[in-house]
């Protein structure tokens, strides 16, 4: 029997301002030092709740087996792109929003999806959404045309809203101390590798052509992995959820939702639809929608209500740095694997299995770079991201300069030692980062700190898939050429890798 717990810090309000708790030193998973006096800036006091169940092996496992789901499918498609045109006859418009369908509702409902979890039990809205999730990729799978298709994916991606945050919320509900660590970087080490994985079993999936499935498959294999981790779940994931939850700040919600739409939307569908007038309406728009959606959020905390997203959740420095810091890095990581995946197929004429065996030494070395990565970043701090950063960088130079020497002449193992330059740079990255964002955050408000993570780092990824995606394209549609389109968009990357470093030195100096 999963045994039913609440969170044991609640936030309190002060000065009728609704603030967070004390942050505890997570190091030993006690606190220690003097209350601080409470004002709006600083955190409040605090009483210790029910003890917490442990997050057990198996637990932990399913939940990142949840949380690997949405990520792969973000991925997954890139490789099958070809397939699904010749198929369903789609054009370039309708399967830019194959992917982006699924993206922009991801990203716009994965803050709602954490605020969810704190209210109604965060196992719970896991369960529902590993079903949902199970649904909609059978949907996927069998949709008879392409808008069928975008519809199912759109669907798909607010069940993968739904289930993301709960995993990240309980990890940080159901540890402490050190096992909250290492469980954090478990979880960012399962973020990076099933992007890289998505794009791997991708093409193996499509060239096995399993039964005649073709692309179907990427989306009904979904299907009995989803059920595997529902029944695990029932037994091994604990219940918890916030002691007081919040209600929904529907205002909030509304102007995150078009702040999203307006930014995403256009840039990721502009392009292939000719950049009609709604695109750049929407584009003028977004910067309006997010100050007015920044303004009623401070109100709301102000007057003590129940903003979406509290501004002084973000005022928490590891949690601010950390944002800040995902956005250039998982911008340029999204356009990686995508430009990559078309520039291998059109213009290197890889099969799908070929194109996702050249990631292989990607994944392997940002596994590896992972399992290192706690040991260094006890030894090092925030300079285990720095480092990272510059690797990654020699990694993009070294197939920067593979492609423009190579080509067209290339096979996967020409590929092999950038790729595994790139990827264990990357490796001791966003592991450690996403363990930086939540080391802080209260166990109270797990779920709309994993939720502000998980929407910033996808909302980055399809930034990427837009903006280095659009210069390729374009690029590459020019009289320039899929090789050269390709080697400047990767000395492109090199801009967002430069801020990612210069990022990490404002990260907190020791990582909890």
């Amino acid at each position: 029997m999963v045994e039913h717990v609440t969170d044991r810090m609640e936030p309190t309000l002060v000065s009728r301002a609704q603030v967070l708790p004390r942050v505890t030193h997570l190091g030993t998973g006690r606190g220690k030092g003097t209350t601080p006096a409470p004002n709006p800036t600083t955190p409040a006091p605090t009483t210790p709740g029910p003890t917490t169940p442990g997050l057990s092996t198996l637990g932990l496992l399913t939940v990142l087996l949840g949380a690997a789901l949405p990520m792969v499918d973000f991925f997954i498609v890139n490789v099958a792109l070809p397939t699904i045109d010749h198929d369903l006859h789609a054009g370039s418009a309708v399967l830019e929003m194959v992917v982006s369908g699924y993206g922009v509702a991801y990203a716009v409902l994965l803050v709602l999806g954490g605020r969810l979890g704190d209210m109604f039990g965060r196992r719970n809205l896991f369960l529902w959404g590993l079903a949902l999730f199970a649904l909609t990729s059978l949907a996927c799978g069998v949709a008879p045309d392409a808008w069928t298709l975008v519809g199912a994916r759109v669907a798909q991606g607010a069940a993968s809203a739904l289930l993301l945050p709960q995993a990240l919320a309980t990890i940080q509900s159901a540890t402490s101390g050190s096992s909250r660590g290492k469980a954090l970087s478990y979880y960012g080490a399962t973020a990076g590798i099933a992007s890289v994985v998505g794009q791997v079993l991708g093409g193996v999936l499509v060239s096995a052509d399993i039964a005649g499935s073709g692309w179907r498959s990427i989306f009904l294999v979904n299907v009995p992995v989803a059920a595997v981790a529902f029944v695990l779940a029932l037994r091994a994931v604990p219940e918890t959820k916030s002691q007081h939850p919040a209600r929904i700040d529907r205002a909030g919600t509304g102007l995150l939702a078009l702040t999203l739409v307006a930014l995403l939307l256009p840039l990721t569908e502009g392009r292939a639809a000719g950049w009609p007038v709604w695109a750049w309406v929407l584009l003028a728009l977004s910067p309006f929608a997010a100050a007015a959606f920044v303004a009623v959020e401070v109100r709301g905390e102000r007057t003590g209500g129940n903003p979406l997203l509290p501004p002084s959740l973000v005022r928490i420095h590891s949690v601010r740095s950390g944002l800040l810091l995902i956005v250039p890095f998982c911008l340029g990581f999204g356009g990686f694997m995508f430009v990559l995946a078309v520039a291998m197929q059109d213009g290197l004429e890889f099969s799908a299995l070929q194109a996702g065996a050249a990631l292989a030494p990607l994944c392997a070395a940002f596994f590896a770079a992972s399992l290192l990565g706690p040991r260094a970043v006890a030894r090092w701090g925030r300079l285990t991201v720095t480092g990272g950063s510059l690797i990654q960088a020699a990694g993009l130079l070294v197939l920067a300069g593979t492609f423009f020497w190579g080509w067209p002449h290339l096979g996967v193992w020409a590929l092999a030692p950038g790729m595994a330059v790139a990827g264990f740079g990357q490796g001791f990255v966003l592991p450690v980062v996403l363990r930086i964002v939540l080391s802080e955050v209260p166990a109270a408000q797990a779920g709309v700190g994993s939720g502000a993570m998980a929407t910033t780092q996808q909302s980055a990824l399809a930034l990427g898939v837009a903006t280095l995606g659009t210069l390729f394209l374009s690029l590459s549609t020019s009289s320039v050429g899929i090789q050269d389109a390709l080697v400047w968009t990767l000395l492109a990357q090199l801009v967002a890798v430069a801020a990612t470093v210069a990022l990490s030195l404002r990260l907190p100096r020791k990582v909890v």
